[in-house]
């Protein structure tokens, strides 16, 4: 990275009794680098994220941030900011109040709360909305608060706590564009918890893929979706996911498994698979077909919209030209 990490973790272990959560868990992030945790739920994506904040301690290992070790260090002072899926904002201040608080229990003189209020306020395009108290505010309209009463502290690292799992789909599309900009306007160094992996995909420079409590794969959005280490994490990133087929057509190309992106299969009356549409969805510019192919099951085939293949029509599919990756029996990548 040729500059010292902003965050380093050495074999991070956590256990809660005798269930071990995190199982040696290293990972450096870059200064100014948006870095997701991805995973699905039970992974211990949250649990780390808790543990660099300080609200959680390691049962061993080393964190260390800015190149200062960080273990038994209270979050106070760690020079972090924590956004969290509740947006746990006092009912009775103004916006402005609840963005300057923690600056004012600091003692921070009132001309640079106001100006700090002001800059983050102008970045989350809050301005009008400084005298309003949260009970007026819409839910995106909350998290941005919360997220500004981070950005007033300036702190060396942003770390976000599924931040918008409680807005709805329309809202969290919107509210990810605002973190993205921010991002951009800030340069800060940001870590993001997420179960979603569309989330992942759209914000991360780059994605940690957890599963049970270890790391499976780290690197950017494209080169996972494109490059995936083994059958779990080629399973997690996508929508639809990727179809899996075993059994003779895997061993005909020496694997275990193969997959196939939803997108990589042609759709053609001589195509290689041949099965029956048993679904179609519309989505306008695309559509979705669920094909019942014997011998593999139900393969998933993402078409143009204008595509017309009704429901009990024959079709073939055809996996593109170098689109089909191989697993071994253990669900590792075979080649490249």
């Amino acid at each position: 990275m040729g500059r010292e990490p902003a965050l380093e973790l050495r074999a991070i272990r956590k256990s809660f009794g005798a269930t071990e959560i995190l199982k040696g868990v290293d990972l450096a992030v870059g200064r100014g680098d948006f870095t997701v945790f991805v995973g699905p739920s039970g992974c211990g994506k949250s649990t780390l994220l808790r543990i660099i904040a300080g609200l959680d301690a390691q049962t061993s290992g080393d964190l260390r941030i800015d190149g200062r070790l960080m273990n038994g260090v209270e979050p106070a002072k760690r020079g972090i900011a924590m956004v969290f899926q509740s947006y746990a904002l006092y009912p009775h201040l103004n916006v402005a109040g609840n963005m300057g608080l923690a600056l004012s229990q600091e003692g921070v003189a009132k001309a640079e709360i106001d100006a700090r209020v002001a800059r983050a306020s102008g970045l989350l395009q809050l301005d009008a909305l400084l005298g309003r108290r949260p009970a007026e505010l819409s839910g995106g309209q909350r998290q941005r608060v919360a997220i500004g009463r981070a950005i007033v502290r300036e702190p060396s690292l942003f770390l976000f706590d599924e931040p918008l799992s409680n807005l709805d789909a329309a809202l969290r599309v919107g509210t990810r564009l605002e973190i993205a900009k921010l991002h951009r306007a800030l340069g800060a160094t940001m870590v993001y918890v997420t179960h979603d992996q569309v989330e992942a995909m759209t914000l991360a420079d780059r994605i940690v893929v957890l599963r049970g409590g270890a790391v499976e794969q780290v690197g950017r959005p494209l080169d996972l979706y494109r490059r995936p280490a083994n059958r779990f994490v080629a399973g997690f990133l996508g929508s639809p996911t990727m179809n899996f087929v075993e059994g003779e057509a895997a061993a005909r190309a020496g694997a275990a498994a193969i997959g196939v992106r939803p997108e990589h299969l042609a759709v053609a009356e001589d195509g290689a698979w041949a099965g029956t549409v048993s679904h179609a969805e519309h989505l306008g510019s695309d559509t979705m077909l669920y094909v019942e192919v014997p011998g593999m099951g139900l393969v998933t085939a993402r078409v143009g919209g204008e595509d017309a293949h009704p429901v009990g029509a024959r079709v073939g599919l055809t996996p593109r030209d170098g689109r089909v990756h191989r697993f071994d029996a253990e669900g590792r990548t075979i080649g490249g």
